[in-house]
């Protein structure tokens, strides 16, 4: 069942996020260990604005386990999403200038996919697709009419299940030193 992420879901969603932070190899992880950061991930997802917020994504729930998890905001929003995991680290005594990410990764006008990932437990079921077809959700909510992402080129088979779901490429991106194609689709207007 896809449903809007609540605060209970946390490290659930911690869990499945820490998947997505370790293949893109990002420096964070290196000042962090992988409990350590399931904790930070948990603790920040409880603020509205953090870019893993229960408040910015959606799960998918079979048989009282988080299945799925995706994540977004609006591109207007890139600006404060990590300010409650600064302000968190800035808390525990740690080194301000220690980010997560460091790229910008939106485009003006668009709601922003930032993570989606999938309980290996549950993969190979259409858990993805069906997390990419509830964004729509998620993008209209914010006011969006274009939801855009970035896949790394060195993924093809994560651009195909993208292209599937209407995406199409607008440009190139360098994220945390990975080259990223950045695809959009327009959202589905809700039937009157």
């Amino acid at each position: 069942m896809i449903r809007f992420a609540e605060k209970k879901d946390g490290m659930a969603a911690a869990e499945l996020i820490l998947i997505i932070l370790k293949d893109m190899e990002l420096d964070f992880l290196n000042y962090f260990s992988e409990e350590e950061t399931k904790k930070v991930i948990a603790d920040c997802f409880l603020d509205p604005t953090y870019r893993y917020s229960y408040r910015r994504g959606i799960v998918d729930e079979i048989d009282g386990k988080i299945a799925g998890v995706a994540f977004g905001y609006p591109a207007e929003d890139e600006a404060v999403i990590d300010l409650p995991l600064m302000n968190y680290l800035k808390e525990k005594g740690i080194e301000e200038d220690i980010k997560m990410f460091i790229d910008p990764e939106t485009v003006p006008g668009e709601w922003y996919l930032d993570s989606i990932a999938v309980n290996p437990e549950f993969r190979g079921h259409g858990i993805g697709s069906r997390l990419i077809e509830s964004l729509d959700k998620l993008a209209l909510r914010d006011g969006k009419e274009v939801i855009g992402l970035n896949v790394d080129q060195g993924n093809p088979q994560a651009k195909r299940l993208y292209a599937r779901q209407g995406f199409h490429d607008v440009g190139e991106m360098t994220l945390s030193g990975h080259v990223y194609d950045h695809m959009q689709k327009k959202v589905a207007q809700p039937s009157k």
